[in-house]
C-alpha cells in the first residue's frame, strides 16, 4: 500500500552552511579594510579559517546542541557537601574553546598587532552570530584585562590567564590553570542600574575584604573571577572575586538559582550570595564606579559587535532564503516588495558593522586624545541605537522566512530572544542616552571628536552638514537638565545614525550610503523595513548582501 504521506519537498530554501562568514561578508570585509587601512589584506587572511568554521555545518549544530541542553545547577554533590557548579553541555565548552583559540577573549591586549582589536571586532562579529551565548563569558573576559590594571599586582596575577588562548574549564587555583575567564557583578535586586544604592558590604580583613550581600545578575558563574561593586568604608568599591582562593581552596560563594531568561539558552546565568566571601580591592575605596567603568566601556563595545552580529547572520539567512525560494511566479529575491526590505536590513546590518569596528580602532589608539574622545562618545552611542535596532531588524527577517522562520529550526526564534539583550545588559537605553548627555556637559572634546569624524564625510553631501549643524543647535539650545533629559534619545538617536552615514559614504559603495541617507539621515523610511526610495539600487544592495558560497 503506498504511503500517501510520502513525498519529496520541493521549493524549500537549502540550510545556510558552508559558507564563509568573512570572506562571503562583503560588509564585513569592507569595514576592516576602513579600519585596518594598509594591513587589512594581513586582518582578513588571519581571519579566514575562522570563517570558514564558523559557517560549518558543525558549528550550527554545536550552537543549537547548546541552547536546547541548558546548564544545569548543581548546589551539592552527592554526600551532601556543597559545590555551587554549574554543569555545561559538550556543544558549549566546543564553542568556548574554539572562540578562545580564535583570540576572543582577552588576547587582543597583549598582541602587540597594531590591528589587534580591530582584528577581534570582526571576528566576534563573524564568529558570535552563530551562537550569541558563549559571546557573553568571552566578551567579561576581554573586558576585565583593562579594568585590572588599576592595580599592578592583581593585573600581574590575572592578566596572563585572561589574555590566554587556552580553555581550561573547572573550578582550581587560577595559578595552575593554562587560562582564565572573568564575569562581572553590578546590578543588585533593589537598584540595578542604581549601583550607588548597592547594599552589599565590603570589611577589611587583612590583606583583603569580606562581602556579605548578594548580585542579581552575575553571567557564567563558573567563571575564575568576578569583578564586582560593594559598599566599603570609604564608599562603593569595585573588589575581584576568584572562586577558588591560592592554593586551592573554595572560595564562600553561593549561586542561588540560575535565571530563566530570554535569550539564548546555553549561557548560565546566576543569582549569587556572599556569605563571608574573600575579595581584593581593585582601586581606591570610593572609586568603584571610576574603576570598573573600563570594563563597562568595553563590554558596551561588544554590545554593539553582538547586535552587528545578530543583524549580520539574520541578513544572511533572510538573503539566502529568499535567493532560494520562489513564490506567486517567481524567485522571492526578485519581487520588488522583497527586494526592498532585504535592501533596507543589508544597510542597517552594514552600518552597524562600520560603526563598531570604527570604535574598535578608537579602542586601538588609547594615546590618541581623539580617539579617546571619540571612544567615550561613540560607545553610548553605539550601544543606544545599534543595539536597539536589533530586535526590529531580527524580526523583519524572520517574517522574511515565513512560517519556516517561525521554527526553532532555522535558528531564527532563538536569534529573536537574544536580539533585545544587549540593548539592556550594561545600561538600557534611557542609560545610555543620559551618558551621552553627561558626555556633552562634561567631556566637550567628546562632541568635538563626533564632529570631527561626521565632516570627515561632509563634502558633496548636504544631509550630513545640515544634520551636524541641526544636532549642534539643538544642543546650544538645551536649557536646563530636564528639558536635556527629556530629549536625550532623540540626540542619542540622531548623532548615532549620523556617524553611521558618514562611515557608508567614506568606507561602503555608493548604492548603500545613498540609501542609508535618504531613508535614515533624510526621515523617509516610515519608521518600518522596506521603505526605502524607488531611486536605490536595491538590486545591487541585497546582491551584495547575500552569502556566497
Amino acid at each position: 500500500m503506498s504511503d500517501l504521506f510520502a513525498h519529496t519537498p520541493t521549493n524549500q530554501s537549502p540550510p545556510l552552511t558552508g559558507h564563509n562568514t568573512v570572506s562571503s561578508d562583503a560588509a564585513l570585509q569592507s569595514a576592516v579594510r576602513a579600519q585596518a587601512a594598509d594591513l587589512a589584506d594581513d586582518v582578513l587572511a588571519d581571519l579566514a579559517q575562522l570563517g570558514e568554521v564558523a559557517g560549518s555545518q558543525r558549528t550550527r549544530e554545536h550552537g543549537m546542541l547548546a541552547n536546547a541542553n541548558e546548564p544545569q545547577l548543581h548546589l551539592v554533590d552527592r554526600f551532601g557537601a556543597r559545590v555551587d557548579e554549574v554543569e555545561f553541555h559538550p556543544s558549549w565548552h566546543w564553542l568556548m574553546e574554539t572562540g578562545l583559540q580564535f583570540g576572543l577573549g582577552g588576547a587582543a591586549w597583549t598582541d602587540p598587532a597594531p590591528t589587534a582589536h580591530v582584528r577581534r571586532a570582526a571576528a566576534y562579529i563573524a564568529w558570535t552570530a552563530m551562537e550569541p551565548g558563549h559571546g557573553c563569558p568571552l566578551t567579561m573576559t576581554y573586558a576585565a584585562v583593562p579594568a585590572l590594571r588599576a592595580d599592578a599586582s592583581l593585573a600581574e596575577r590575572y592578566t596572563p590567564g585572561l589574555t590566554s588562548r587556552s580553555y581550561d574549564f573547572g573550578l582550581r587555583d587560577p595559578a595552575a590553570k593554562s587560562g582564565l575567564l572573568a564575569g562581572m557583578g553590578m546590578t543588585e535586586k533593589q537598584g540595578g542600574s542604581d549601583v550607588r544604592t548597592n547594599v552589599t558590604t565590603a570589611t577589611p580583613d587583612g590583606a583583603g575584604y569580606r562581602l556579605q550581600g548578594h548580585k542579581w545578575f552575575t553571567s557564567a558563574p563558573m567563571n575564575d573571577i568576578f569583578l564586582v561593586l560593594a559598599q566599603a568604608p570609604g564608599g562603593l568599591t569595585c573588589f575581584v572575586v576568584p572562586r577558588i582562593l591560592p592554593g586551592g581552596e573554595r572560595n564562600q560563594l553561593r549561586i542561588v538559582r540560575l535565571k530563566d531568561k530570554l535569550g539564548n539558552r546555553s549561557n548560565a546565568s546566576s543569582e549569587l550570595e556572599f556569605i563571608g566571601t574573600y575579595a581584593d580591592r581593585l582601586g581606591d575605596e570610593g572609586s568603584g564606579v571610576r574603576t570598573i567603568i573600563e570594563m563597562v566601556a568595553s563590554t558596551r563595545l561588544d554590545c554593539a559587535l553582538g547586535s552587528a552580529a545578530l543583524m549580520r547572520r539574520s541578513v544572511a539567512e533572510a538573503t539566502w532564503h529568499a535567493a532560494h525560494r520562489s513564490a506567486f511566479g517567481g524567485v522571492l529575491a526578485d519581487k520588488p516588495a522583497m527586494r526592498n526590505v532585504l535592501a533596507d536590513l543589508a544597510i542597517e546590518s552594514e552600518a552597524a558593522t562600520h560603526l563598531a569596528l570604527r570604535l574598535a580602532r578608537a579602542v586601538q589608539s588609547p594615546d590618541d586624545a581623539g580617539e579617546r574622545a571619540l571612544r567615550r562618545i561613540g560607545l553610548p552611542l553605539a550601544k543606544f541605537w545599534v543595539c536597539k535596532r536589533t530586535s526590529f531588524h531580527v524580526a523583519e527577517a524572520l517574517e522574511v522566512l515565513g512560517g519556516n522562520g517561525y521554527v526553532e529550526e532555522s535558528g531564527m526564534p532563538m536569534l529573536f530572544r537574544e536580539s533585545p539583550l544587549n540593548s539592556i545588559w550594561e545600561g538600557s537605553g534611557n542609560v545610555n542616552a543620559l551618558d551621552v548627555l553627561r558626555v556633552l556637559q562634561r567631556q566637550p572634546e567628546g562632541l568635538d571628536a563626533w564632529r570631527d569624524e561626521v565632516t570627515l564625510a561632509s563634502d558633496g553631501e548636504p544631509a550630513l552638514v545640515d544634520g551636524v549643524t541641526d544636532v549642534l543647535k539643538t544642543i546650544a539650545n538645551i536649557e536646563d537638565p530636564s528639558s536635556a533629559e527629556y530629549i536625550a534619545r532623540w540626540l542619542a538617536a540622531r548623532m548615532a545614525v549620523l556617524l553611521q552615514a558618514s562611515l557608508l559614504v567614506q568606507h561602503s559603495p555608493g548604492a548603500v550610503a545613498d540609501a542609508f541617507i535618504a531613508s535614515r539621515v533624510l526621515g523617509g523610511n516610515a519608521g518600518v523595513f522596506g521603505t526605502l526610495p524607488a531611486s536605490v539600487d536595491a538590486e545591487a544592495i541585497v546582491r551584495r548582501a547575500t552569502p556566497v558560497m
